[in-house]
């Protein structure tokens, strides 16, 4: 008996190995042959591109593919959002694969054939929509892991779950959307997803490569309107009124000194800019009132509430002392991305068959936002980084996401489809 069952110890500790390395060349090999069709679905997204909420063709496609591989379709979540449930063969865990959908308000500027042409109504200017960071790829890898999980259904322990996101840029204003929307809706709670996993492509990391950073690893980012109430005068006797004009310049410089001189940047990055500044009619009054609006980044909570306090502060302070008053709003768009710790070490094994652990890299926190965080807030969650940038090309010359000249290399794709596909059958 005894050395019955030691042969059969030794057998599972043969087998097991074995059937995960078949797995990984099965999905390797899956990949490969579906690159083409993903690389055609991304470049009839970037065409197509649509505004937050209002991505109703590009779900329509999702959710037309998703029908084709058998794979159950729920619709209508957070208005537009698409979600796709794929019960394998097997009893298992429920886990979660998330992209988002949405474009932005960016008018593209090169001469790709699929460029956009694109145009819509964003804060009562008609603008060019363009998907300048990158959602289009999302979409094309995660329906391409679907396309190759579908196909080995009947392999698959658990559940997954393909999560269409709308909105990550933010919703319309008035509106609710994006990943609290989902969240709110029940998107983890039926079947209760107990893991959920993102991938976001990088203009600036070389195709090929995957990055990541476990714990804090994208800002939390918080929306500020300063309004500044003076007194409305003549240009040319600016004595006779309170200038907040003047203020706000020497506001703008006080926040800047609450990065520079007041933030322990050593421990966490902190940013502070002002996107927009409103105010005055004609070149020789002195307005009443003028707003100035922006975005605070943070990787640390006590240092996010740290920095509330001294924007208020600092407003209200010069201000004071130059005859004016304000009124500070801060808004929290989306908390910290955190990368559960032990969720990291256990999937990097599915990064490095995905793309090679020579190709797998830490790297540092980034201080641009995700509201994939909200999935994080809730359950353990991994989100990591696929290359985009062309091989060989000097990143200081690629262009940053969200800009007009943004651009994607998509030949390699197949790398973000595996990575999902092996999240899948390593997990957990």
């Amino acid at each position: 008996m005894t050395r019955f069952l030691v042969s059969i110890c030794v057998l599972i500790s043969v087998v097991t190995p074995t059937l995960a390395i078949d797995m990984s060349r099965e999905i390797d090999a899956a990949a490969a042959k579906i690159l083409p069709k993903v690389i055609e679905w991304r470049r009839h997204l970037h065409q197509y591109p649509e505004l937050g909420n209002n991505e109703f063709k590009t779900a329509k496609f999702v959710e037309d593919h998703l029908r084709r591989l058998g794979i159950e379709v729920r619709t209508g979540i957070a208005k537009t959002g698409v979600v796709g449930i794929l019960k394998g063969g097997q009893p298992g865990p429920v886990i979660g694969l998330r992209a988002d959908m949405d474009g932005l308000p960016v008018t593209e500027r090169n001469s790709l054939p699929f460029a956009s042409k694109q145009t819509a109504q964003f804060n009562r200017q008609t603008l060019g929509v363009m998907h300048a960071c990158g959602h289009d790829t999302h979409v094309a890898m995660l329906l391409g892991a679907a396309e190759v999980l579908a196909a080995m259904k009947d392999k698959i322990k658990g559940t997954v779950v393909f999560v269409f996101q709308p909105a990550e840029e933010g919703p319309p204003t008035g509106e609710e959307g994006g990943a609290p929307l989902m969240v709110k809706e029940g998107v983890l709670d039926n079947p209760k997803i107990e893991a959920m996993f993102g991938i976001h492509i990088n203009s600036q990391t070389e195709i090929g490569q995957i990055a990541y950073k476990p714990g804090a690893t994208m800002a939390a980012s918080d929306w500020f309107e300063i309004k500044i109430h003076g007194k409305q005068t003549h240009g040319a006797y600016p004595w006779d009124g309170v200038d907040p004009v003047a203020v706000a310049t020497q506001i703008f410089t006080g926040l800047q000194m609450i990065v520079a001189r007041r933030s322990d940047l050593p421990k966490a990055p902190v940013v502070i800019t002002v996107g927009r500044i409103n105010g005055g009619v004609r070149e020789n009054i002195i307005p009443e009132e003028l707003t100035m609006a922006g975005t605070i980044r943070t990787l640390d909570s006590a240092m996010q509430k740290d920095v509330h306090a001294k924007i208020r502060s600092t407003a209200k302070s010069i201000a004071e002392s130059m005859g004016a008053t304000v009124e500070v709003k801060i808004d929290t768009k989306a908390p910290v991305t955190f990368n559960n710790h032990a969720l990291v070490e256990k999937m990097l094994p599915s990064l490095y068959k995905a793309a090679g652990k020579e190709n797998v890299s830490e790297k540092p926190w980034v201080t641009g936002a995700e509201d994939f965080a909200f999935f994080g807030e809730k359950v353990p969650a991994f989100y990591f980084f696929v290359g985009g940038m062309p091989k060989g090309k000097n990143v200081k010359d690629a262009a940053p996401h969200h800009t007009p000249d943004f651009f994607i290399d998509d030949s390699r794709l197949d790398v973000g489809v595996k990575a999902f596909a092996n999240i899948v059958f390593d997990y957990p």
